[in-house]
């Protein structure tokens, strides 16, 4: 196939350009996940973030990042936009849980990415989150 075929490249999509989704089960109950999740988000926003409770409500980490809260569904998932301070545009940031035999399930998914680059550093972004939030859970 030539550059100009219409295959696609892995993670752009028609209508929501560049996106990236990352998930991993950890040994801990649904409700354990979700109050962490919930109620400590500077885990997963970074340090000073504080989750809004309306949709609607903005949110800004120290470190310049900043979004707003789309939606949010007690022990299913938050959604939210999402903006490190030195990018030129929002992108959407949803993460969802689910309960299994082994624990909970936990999925990063972001999407309107810049580019393929800006994919790979968000791959191990969300990646390191997942560290995070497991480390904090075992405390």
């Amino acid at each position: 196939m030539t550059e100009t075929s219409s295959a696609r490249q892995v993670g752009l999509t028609r209508d929501a350009g560049w996106e990236i989704g990352v998930s991993k089960t950890l040994p801990y109950p649904v409700e354990a996940v979700w109050r962490l999740l919930s109620g400590h988000p500077a885990v997963w926003l970074g340090i000073g973030a504080v989750l809004p409770e309306a949709t609607g409500g903005a949110w800004r980490a120290d470190d310049g990042t900043r979004g707003e809260l789309r939606s949010r569904r007690e022990h299913d998932r938050i959604r939210l936009t999402w903006r490190p301070r030195n990018w030129t545009h929002d992108s959407t940031v949803q993460v969802a849980m689910r309960e299994t035999a082994t624990g909970t399930v936990v999925r990063f998914h972001q999407e309107r990415l810049a580019d393929q680059g800006e994919r790979e550093r968000q791959r191990e972004h969300w990646r390191a989150v997942l560290g995070r939030l497991e480390a904090a859970l075992s405390q």
